[in-house]
């Protein structure tokens, strides 16, 4: 996973921001032009065209452009990085917490 490192990093630096996951969370639903999706937000369009850059810069959404609307569509597949990462550390702590229960169960039957 440690070749994954520099664009998990930049994802979750993507995911840190409200106003970011909102967008993911709403363009899972379908793709949206960006001037609906900066209607929900009391900011400038070119403050808000700063969070879609930067989710686009990560993969996490891509843009195109027809006439004067960008539209936006999600990326799953750059979603599934995160996916694929969370499970690896689910498996870890799994496997730790299995090795401590064998050991505080082998501990008390040598108790007994």
């Amino acid at each position: 996973m440690a070749q994954f490192s520099a664009q998990l990093d930049g994802v979750f630096v993507a995911l840190a921001d409200p106003t970011r996951r909102w967008v993911i969370q709403r363009l899972g639903h379908g793709p949206t032009s960006v001037g609906d999706l900066a209607r929900e937000f009391p900011m400038t369009l070119p403050s808000f065209m700063k969070h879609v850059q930067t989710l686009e810069s990560n993969g996490l959404i891509r843009t195109t452009k027809s006439g004067r609307v960008r539209t936006c569509v999600l990326n799953r597949e750059r979603l599934a990085l995160v996916d694929d990462w969370l499970a690896e550390q689910r498996r870890i702590w799994e496997e730790r917490t299995d090795r401590l229960e064998r050991l505080v169960t082998d501990q008390q039957e040598d108790q007994q």
